[in-house]
């Protein structure tokens, strides 16, 4: 296994990062001794970051039992932000909130730090030095040793890493967006300013949420397209973009999976991609392709299905900000409008 530093944290990693969305028993693998082996067996062939977040069902408490004894050997990142239940306070990037829900992760991972602690989606409504001066009191604290976003657009990132510079606070040492052949969206600025601010980059859904393990194919049936799980499975230019993908996995020999993952793990500014097995067979697959080298000629023909800097289509999890979502923020008044 190489090792890659996580940005300018002195923090060694692997290529591949383990996700522990799928050993929550709700959503993924319903036996958490399943899941505990399958931790063991990433981090037996050394893998050494593993990625959870709270709002990840159970995650976190299968996550802390598995690595009882190993906690020592392993990068642990966890994320907060995201809904924890019905009370608005529940939830965001506010000091208020901060300080209760990492207290909440420690006890559920059993552990008395977490190395990467990541708002694991922007939170509008509060001030961005708020949300630092918490996160640099964890880090004085020693139940945090570094920081990171999620999601965040590259003009946030810039800006919080000016607020943390004039004003003495702990910065933002990572950022984990979403990455894959079909979403190279983050080829234009939040790679080149990740870089540009030696922050690390941890990308998700390297295997399009399921759409570049293969096993969804245009015209044939698909349990979850069936059930709607995921809209993005149904989204005809994605299938068109996965269909000329296979083509060109099974002409260089490759399984799309490992044309995927090299893929995800190529761009000098990413440092590692997150997969997210749930089952063994699932690591097993992934594993049999962390050596794999994509040549230059190979990466020139990938540009050609989808350029650089692209997306086709969205993922069901991507953030979305309130600019786009909120109608008001993109319509003004009607009484102030100018007729054409």
């Amino acid at each position: 296994m190489r090792y890659r530093t996580l940005g300018r944290t002195g923090i060694k990693v692997s290529p591949f990062a383990l996700g522990a969305l799928m050993f929550a028993t709700s959503v993924g693998n319903p036996d958490p001794d399943e899941s505990a082996r399958i931790i063991h067996k990433a981090l037996d062939a050394g893998i050494n970051l593993v990625d959870t977040a709270d709002a990840y069902g159970d995650s976190e408490e299968v996550v802390g039992k598995a690595l009882k004894g190993r906690r020592d050997h392993v990068v642990l990142a966890t994320k907060v932000s995201r809904p924890m239940g019905d009370d608005p306070n529940q939830q965001g990037a506010s000091r208020r909130w901060i300080v209760t829900a990492v207290e909440n992760s420690l006890r559920r991972l059993q552990t008395d730090h977490i190395d990467l602690y990541q708002i694991h989606r922007p939170d509008p409504t509060t001030d961005i030095e708020e949300t630092l001066s918490a996160l640099s009191h964890l880090i004085q604290s020693g139940k945090v040793r570094a920081v990171g976003t999620s999601t965040m657009q590259a003009s946030d990132i810039v800006e919080a890493q000016w607020v943390a510079e004039r004003r003495g606070l702990e910065r933002f040492r990572t950022e984990q967006p979403p990455y894959s052949l079909l979403n190279r969206g983050i080829e234009r600025e939040v790679l080149p300013v990740a870089q540009r601010w030696g922050m690390g980059t941890l990308v998700w859904g390297p295997l399009g949420q399921g759409l570049l393990t293969g096993r969804v194919r245009r015209g044939r049936p698909n349990q979850l397209r069936r059930a709607g799980f995921f809209q993005h499975l149904n989204d005809e230019r994605r299938l068109d973009a996965v269909e000329r993908f296979i083509s060109l996995a099974d002409e260089v020999g490759l399984p799309l999976t490992h044309l995927a993952m090299a893929f995800a793990i190529t761009h000098p500014g990413v440092t590692s991609a997150i997969v997210g097995p749930r089952t063994m067979s699932h690591l097993d697959d992934l594993l049999a392709g962390i050596d794999v080298a994509l040549t230059n000629d190979l990466l020139d023909r990938i540009d050609g299905i989808v350029p650089p800097g692209t997306d086709i289509g969205t993922l069901d999890q991507a953030y979305v900000p309130p600019a786009l979502q909120q109608v008001s923020l993109r319509r003004r008044p009607v009484g102030e409008r100018t007729a054409a």
